[in-house]
């Protein structure tokens, strides 16, 4: 597998060919840094946890700290689903497909990629799939 070193100041443009190789490298480091942010967060938290029993004394403070607890606990669990959709991402990478719409496998706009590189559908695709969601959920 060859090498592709992305330049510091690069951003994937509309005047390139589209999921060229420093652009699929330029997504697959994003997706890996966040992925790192992710499972490092994730860690302070069990260690967090490991840490602290819950020995307040006062009831207030002991109900305050088991919330706060489970505010913490149900975070890192949208983390988790976060970090398989990413590990997803990196697989579409690796095999050709990220980048393109799971519907039209039309390429998905990069401003979109920027800003969700998770994404898996168009806007318009991701757009008819949510009124199609919000029209069964009101019958």
């Amino acid at each position: 597998m060859t090498v592709v070193t992305v330049p510091p100041d690069y951003r994937p443009s509309e005047d390139e060919e589209f999921m060229n190789e420093t652009m699929r490298e330029y997504f697959r480091q994003i997706l890996l840094r966040w992925k790192e942010d992710l499972l490092k967060e994730s860690n302070e938290t069990l260690d967090a946890l490991q840490d602290g029993g819950l020995a307040e004394p006062d009831i207030a403070d002991r109900a305050t700290l088991e919330t706060d607890r489970s505010l913490e606990l149900r975070t890192r669990d949208r983390e988790r689903k976060l970090i398989a959709k990413i590990d997803e991402a990196l697989q579409r990478i690796e095999d050709g497909t990220y980048g393109y719409c799971e519907e039209t496998s039309e390429p998905i706009n990069l401003r979109r990629l920027e800003a969700r590189p998770i994404a898996t559908l168009s806007l318009e695709a991701q757009e008819r799939h949510e009124r199609l969601e919000r029209t069964q959920r009101d019958d």
